[in-house]
């Protein structure tokens, strides 16, 4: 039996489909520390510039590769990442 996905890097292999939890980022709090995409093990949040937030850099989960393992959401010194149901 084949297996389903091929080793690799995590931007070889989207993930983010069987997720039952998704971060969600309040950029109102985030105060863009990025301590979320250094900890986070799919490398999947980037810090982007945020044109309505003085273009501050503010986290951006890419979905397609995001598990859903909180580990963001927990390690927010401003609780500022929420893990939410993914419908």
């Amino acid at each position: 039996m084949r297996p389903i996905s091929k080793p690799g890097t995590a931007l070889e292999n989207k993930t983010g489909t069987w997720r039952v939890y998704k971060p969600e980022t309040d950029y109102k709090t985030c105060i863009g520390c990025s301590l979320c995409a250094k900890l986070c093990p799919d490398a999947c949040i980037e810090m982007k510039a945020q044109k309505d937030y003085e273009n501050k850099l503010k986290p951006v989960t890419d979905y397609d590769y995001c598990k859903g393992c909180g580990l963001c959401a927990k390690e927010c010194p401003v609780k500022a990442i929420k893990m939410v149901k993914d419908f």
